[in-house]
């Protein structure tokens, strides 16, 4: 997977209890358009504090990554040990410092070992190479159990136009604004209040509407840069070029997010909660997200069991307005509920199936008005449970 004008590598460092790879480096060749959106936690990691400061420049031309340790909930000696690591690949790459951008994921509350961090800088910087975008989709992973990337190829303004995303995340998944560790990389030229423009429409289509388990984390990233090589007229408004750039953006971002929720932590059912009919579009957000979070409705998925009664009991607690009498449920395209009636054993037998077949929608039409929105989701299982309960052990 290749992107002209960028380098990639990965290397590791020892914060990974595994000895797997845990830090990666992603640079361009000169300095790139770049823009982000970070996490609307509070509680903020250090790395997110000083990306969105060096953001406000509208430029970046390398990204440092490491897995393992959050570098949250560190102090003033987080922000200070943030700053030291990117000026450690700053002045092995030979450029300005305030180009790096530093994002983390992993234990929240421990200092970040920033020595094994700058030994192995000069072995990182030494394996950048264009082809090493899928090893640092690996090294940026933590409880996944497999990289999540992404690759397309237009022509925008007479030229081929490539853009690539990769993503870590698997549990502590609940967008608001932005999610996990997402980087994304093109060689359009465009302006940084493009690559800004694009990243806000495309969130609320892609990793904002997936959820796994209602947390979101201290981390949250996504960065956009765009380096220019690819020779196109360079996009600043709003126009066919944007638009066909957006769309790019928005295809590698779904996918993305789609792949994060299958690799879920200890997911073995993804599924889409569509919520129909509702009498407002706030409130179709709400029934959705409700039933997409529901505890009781990602159990019973888990344990395949057609039990759409939980699903009513999360409608009712949602804030949306509806009469009950109305509702109807579908798995997929096996109706197990009209106005608000079970239609029996025979309907749900259908029903198991399509949950054991593989990722399915689960439509639910409220019948109060015009409007619709839906999440993307999955199961809770024993093995979430048990990933989250030794995360730290």
């Amino acid at each position: 997977m290749i992107i002209p004008g960028f380098r990639f590598a990965a290397t590791a460092a020892g914060l990974k209890k595994t000895g797997a790879p845990d830090l990666a480096l992603m640079v361009a060749d000169e300095p790139a358009a770049a823009a982000g959106v970070f996490t609307a936690n509070l509680v903020k990691a250090a790395p997110v504090v000083l990306s969105q400061e060096r953001l406000r420049g509208g430029h970046a031309q390398a990204i440092l990554v490491n897995a393992g340790n959050a570098n949250a909930c560190t102090g003033p000696e987080g922000l200070a040990d943030a700053r030291e690591s990117a000026r450690g690949a700053a002045e092995l790459l030979m450029i300005p410092e305030r180009l790096v951008l530093p994002a983390s994921t992993g234990v929240i509350g421990q200092p970040l070992p920033l020595a094994k961090i700058k030994q192995a800088l000069p072995k990182l910087t030494a394996r950048l190479n264009p082809k090493g975008f899928q090893e640092a989709a690996q090294a940026i992973m933590t409880t996944d159990t497999r990289p999540k990337t992404a690759l397309l190829r237009e022509t925008i303004g007479g030229k081929v136009v490539t853009l690539a995303g990769m993503a870590k995340g698997s549990g502590m998944i609940h967008p608001d604004l932005a999610t996990l560790l997402v980087f994304i990389f093109t060689d359009a030229a465009a302006t940084p209040k493009v690559l800004k423009t694009l990243l806000k429409r495309a969130l609320p289509v892609s990793f904002n509407r997936i959820t796994v388990d209602g947390d979101t984390s201290t981390n949250d990233t996504v960065l956009f840069l765009a380096g220019g090589r690819a020779g196109n007229p360079a996009i600043t408004v709003d126009g066919p070029a944007m638009a066909a750039l957006g769309e790019m953006l928005n295809q590698v971002m779904g996918d993305l997010a789609s792949q994060v929720v299958a690799d879920a932590e200890g997911a073995r059912h993804q599924f889409r909660v569509e919520v129909r009919g509702a009498a407002t579009a706030a409130e179709a957000r709400k029934a959705a997200v409700t039933v997409a979070l529901s505890p009781l409705v990602k159990t019973a998925m888990a344990g395949e069991d057609v039990n759409w009664g939980r699903i009513m009991a999360a409608l009712g607690r949602s804030g949306a307005r509806f009469d009950p009498e109305q509702v109807e449920i579908a798995y997929g395209d096996v109706l197990v509920a009209q106005k608000g009636r079970g239609l029996g054993p025979a309907a749900e037998a259908r029903a198991q199936k399509v949950i054991q077949a593989g990722a399915f929608t689960l439509t639910i039409d409220l019948n109060n008005g015009e409007f619709s929105d839906y999440y993307e989701t999955c199961d809770y299982t024993e093995d979430y449970i048990r990933i989250n309960a030794s995360y730290r052990s």
